[in-house]
């Protein structure tokens, strides 16, 4: 058993303790609290207005609207008052009221367009005004340093899910997966290091590598109502976020009654098939406006295709020239079917005195069914390889929350919560076989006249990579036959392996969560609460079954290997040329692919005997499961004190105490010859993390804000990386060794903000600023050749090295030109850039002889910047956006060094929109994606050592948009 306890987890009890005692007092002191509440709801025909600003004069009293448009005021007497209300495009709102003594709620307070104001008729006629205005007075009102988009907003670019709909924002990046956004980080960090809530809590991760980054395709971008995302956080908010959070707050029961559904068909260039969509959504209000529902559902189906040209490199050879030689070269094909399906209800009940229940729940399910073909040429073992698999690959993604938002007394303010989570990542291929996971057919063929462009050490490389300038060209690919005729033949590959790799993770969070908030005097909030959290994970990735002909083995009287001709196979999938992209024929590497039931029948029992296949999955094939929990309690103290006028100061602390505990097996070498033993093994892992954080707000001007932000933050280790399993594989060159690294601590950041916001008042928004973070043991797979009895290994390890930092600035524009005359007053631009250097120091050689190499951070991009023109009158709304995001690293060799690190290069696409107002309450639009066609590409040190490069085409639709009751 291995056991690691943090030295600061004494601390963490005893800083715990130490907040409940706050708590307690801070609960005593609001008990007594004297004072009048005067609640109410500011709305509008479009929905809450949040971030309206609330004033009561002769009590010198102010407030701004939360998200749902409620807002709070307290009095200290009785009696009648003069109420403002004002919110950017809306008339000033004045009324009188009658404050009583506990609470007094004033229900829906409507504001209307002002009709002298030069935005009325643009948020009459519903343009993206209403939610630029909703985002910007979030932003504008928040503690914290953040971005806000609204639903609106989402819905006017081709975004098909919430990962899709945050790569629009400010220091925002994401990863593509054929084509499509699945993961999304702030700032560059590594994806882990972004931590991905909804509503306020933790989303669960069945990642397949086991780290802690959030999938995203599997949500659609309809059950949203706002993304925030935090760059500075503060005390109330969870605190593993490095790079920052992005929040998904989804959608609450309207106002009014309201039924919208949208419907749209498209085409994909690639797969040169349809696609559709549709989506609905309902909300209304029953019983005395007391019972508010909305209930929301959206479906994308699609074709889809890709081409990936991908390359492997003998980096595992002794000789240090050779190890950029190319070991194979593969084309790979991908032709399949996906779907993003969602449903969500969201249910509210108003109590008595200001408070109410709710309820969320939501059910998710990305289905991507993924027929690939792959034709390698394999220049290590002279010979061609075809593996065709097909897989359904599944993730689900559901559950739900119920809570409470209740005013106690006039000055005090309590909220709860329960949540119940559970992400699922899996296949169930095939089903023939008891164990379930991705099966993959590999066929071979031997390549008896060998090649005739090999470099004077015998190998192949790359032109610029040749001892002697021998070589080819990853991007104009000829094989270098000598024979060229002898190409893949389907009566000469013969099946010599069967494999299922296993895949079934899963992750389920429990939270539970209390917070209250009490105004002390109308300069002073405290906030106060505590959370608990329990997560329980399961792994099957890494783990193998292999089968191989008896033939292949050598076993005298086998049956007779099966060739890829002697099989049902189908024409391949129509689609565009394959390959097209890259110069030259390639039409040669096109196999007929074996049918599904065909592959799926070769893992049945009667299949296996009768063609003499056998397993061989070794004692030392990965020992990849393991399950385990995690419990996290936390708790926070924050003050919000209003200084003066213009300044606001938030401080606080917030401690979150972890307790890990996995259940795997072990693989160790022992015995004499050398055997592999596989033992139980057990993990723990406690931790405590004290977060102080100090954010400081000053208002140069009714529209000018200034933010200074110091927080403490941190990230858990991945639970890949601490997996108690230790996997051997013999059949490398070299040898390998896999082992987790129960003895991780976390990684921890002191992060500095300075930014600042400038509000136009034509909905608008200029920002700016700078921000670093000194960041602690930054956790880096570790590589090192060991001799083990007498045997050489490359061991791989999870380890914390060398301290990092990061620097930054970002700026960003939203502007309507609306000062220009006539046709062009129409126009606007979106435009922001964030730089980003980070600086770590990865060490390389062995013990007495080690080297320091600088490189970035994982993940992260120097550059990102997205471009938007839009135009917006008489009817017509069009948008241009463009996306960049900078090369980043992505594996780095500790090994090896930086020649070897792995890239993905920069990328750029291109995507657009138009949207035409039929009449109130019907739109017609046109979304556009990937114009630029922008393959996806990596290499490997140098951007001419390609290791990948994927097309995937451009797609488009066009469809309607029916807003049946508003």
């Amino acid at each position: 058993m291995y056991t690691f306890t943090n030295v600061g987890s004494l601390t963490g009890k005893r800083s715990q303790r130490r907040l409940l005692w706050s708590l307690t007092a801070l609960l005593a002191l609001a008990s007594v609290a004297r004072g009048q509440t005067l609640k109410g709801t500011v709305i509008s025909k479009d929905g809450s207005l949040p971030g309206a600003t609330i004033q009561m004069p002769a009590h010198n009293l102010f407030a701004s609207t939360e998200i749902d448009g409620s807002f709070t005021l307290v009095a200290n007497t009785e009696g009648h008052a003069r109420l403002t209300i004002t919110y950017v495009g809306y008339g000033k709102k004045e009324m009188d009221v009658v404050i009583g003594k506990g609470v007094t709620n004033l229900g829906n307070i409507e504001l209307q367009p002002d009709s002298k104001n030069t935005l009325s008729e643009v948020l009459v006629t519903g343009s993206m005004a209403p939610s630029q205005i909703k985002a910007m007075s979030i932003k504008r009102n928040s503690n914290a340093i953040i971005d806000v988009m609204a639903s609106d907003a989402i819905g006017k670019l081709p975004d098909r899910n919430i990962a899709e709909a945050v790569q629009r924002m400010q220091g925002v990046a994401v990863a593509r997966y054929h084509g499509e956004a699945d993961q999304a980080t702030v700032r560059g960090t590594p994806f882990a290091w972004t931590s991905t809530l909804f509503n306020g809590s933790r989303l669960p991760s069945s990642n397949v590598l086991g780290n802690r980054s959030s999938v995203l395709d599997a949500i659609p971008s309809e059950m949203i109502q706002y993304v925030q995302v935090a760059k500075a956080i503060t005390p109330d908010m969870e605190g593993d976020a490095i790079g920052g959070s992005i929040n998904f707050i989804t959608r609450t029961a309207p106002a009014y009654r309201q039924l919208n559904a949208s419907a749209a068909g498209g085409y994909n260039s690639f797969s040169r098939n349809g696609t559709y969509n549709a989506s609905l959504i309902y909300g209304d209000r029953f019983f005395k406006n007391k019972l508010g529902v909305v209930l929301a559902g959206a479906i994308w189906d699609r074709q889809w295709g890709a081409d990936a040209f991908d390359v492997s490199y003998n980096t595992g050879l002794a000789d240090a020239a050779q190890k950029k030689s190319i070991n194979s070269v593969m084309f790979k094909r991908y032709m399949g079917k996906r779907q993003t399906m969602g449903l969500s209800l969201g249910m509210e009940y108003k109590l008595g005195g200001a408070s109410k229940l709710f309820f969320r729940g939501m059910l998710n399910k990305f289905n991507d069914i993924r027929p690939v073909s792959e034709s390698y040429i394999d220049y290590t073992n002279s010979r061609y390889q075809y593996n065709y698999r097909y897989s359904h690959y599944q993730t689900a993604i559901q559950g739900g929350e119920i809570g409470g938002e209740h005013q106690v007394a006039p000055r005090l303010r309590l909220d709860w919560s329960y949540s119940d989570y559970k992400s699922r990542y899996f296949l169930e291929t095939p089903p023939t076989y008891g164990i379930k996971g991705l099966p993959i057919g590999t066929f071979r063929q031997k390549i008896t006249g060998g090649f005739n462009d090999l470099s004077s050490d015998g190998k192949r490389y790359w032109g610029f990579d040749s001892p002697n300038g021998v070589g080819g060209d990853p991007m104009h690919f000829e094989a270098g036959l000598t024979n060229e005729s002898e190409t893949m033949d389907p009566q000469k590959l013969t099946l010599q392996q069967l494999v299922i790799a296993q895949l079934d993770n899963s992750e389920h969070d429990r939270n539970v969560q209390l917070n209250l908030q009490t105004e002390v005097s109308k300069n002073l909030k405290l906030k106060f609460g505590a959370k608990y959290r329990h997560k329980y994970r399961e792994s099957t990735y890494g783990s193998s079954i292999v089968f191989m002909p008896a033939a292949a083995l050598g076993v005298p009287n086998s049956p007779a290997l099966l060739s890829l001709a002697n099989l049902q196979t189908a024409a391949p999938a129509k689609g565009t040329e394959f390959f097209g992209h890259m110069p030259g024929d390639h039409s040669q590497y096109v196999m007929n692919p074996l049918t599904k039931d065909q592959l799926f029948n070769l893992y049945g029992a009667e299949s296996l005997t009768k063609n003499g296949f056998v397993e061989v999955t070794p004692k030392t094939n990965p020992t990849a499961l393991y399950e385990g929990s995690e419990q996290v309690t936390s708790a926070y103290v924050m003050a919000e004190y209003q200084v003066t006028a213009q300044l606001r100061l938030v401080g606080g602390v917030r401690n979150e105490y972890t307790n890990m505990d996995l259940e795997g097996s072990a693989a160790t070498i022992a015995g004499t010859p050398a055997t592999t033993v596989i033992t139980p093994t057990n993990v723990k892992n406690n931790y405590n993390a004290l977060l102080p954080m100090l954010h400081l707000k000053y208002a140069l001007s009714v529209n000018t804000n200034i933010r200074a932000a110091y927080t403490r933050t941190f990230i858990r280790p991945n639970f890949g990386d601490m997996t108690p399993g230790t996997s051997i594989d013999n059949t490398k060159t070299p040898m390998t060794i896999s082992q987790g690294n129960p003895a991780l601590k976390p990684t921890f950041s002191n992060n500095f903000d300075l930014m600042g916001e400038h509000y136009f008042p034509n909905i608008g928004l200029l920002s700016g600023g700078v921000f670093h973070k000194r960041i602690q043991d930054v956790v880096f797979t570790d590589m090192s050749m060991q001799s083990i009895d007498g045997s050489s290994y490359l061991v791989t390890q999870a380890k914390n090295l060398q301290n990092a930092t990061l620097i930054g600035f970002e700026a960003g524009i939203n502007r309507r030109l609306d000062f220009l005359r006539g046709f062009w007053s129409g126009f606007g631009v979106e435009f922001n850039y964030t730089f980003i250097d980070s600086r770590v120091k990865v060490p390389r050689g062995v013990e007495g002889n080690i080297t320091m190499d600088r490189t970035q951070l994982p993940n992260q991009s120097k550059n990102l910047f997205n471009a938007i023109l839009f135009y917006e009158k008489n009817n017509i709304m069009l948008r241009l956006a463009g996306n960049y995001r900078g090369a980043s690293v992505e594996t780095i060799n500790q090994q090896l060094g930086p020649g070897f690190y792995i890239w993905t290069d920069a990328n750029f696409t291109i995507d657009a929109s138009a949207t035409y107002t039929i009449s109130k309450r019907l739109r017609a639009f046109v979304e556009l994606n990937n114009l630029s066609d922008s393959p996806i590409k990596m290499y490997m040190g140098d951007k001419r050592r390609t290791t990948s490069s994927e097309w995937y085409g451009r797609k488009g639709q066009a469809g309607l948009r029916w807003d049946i009751i508003k």
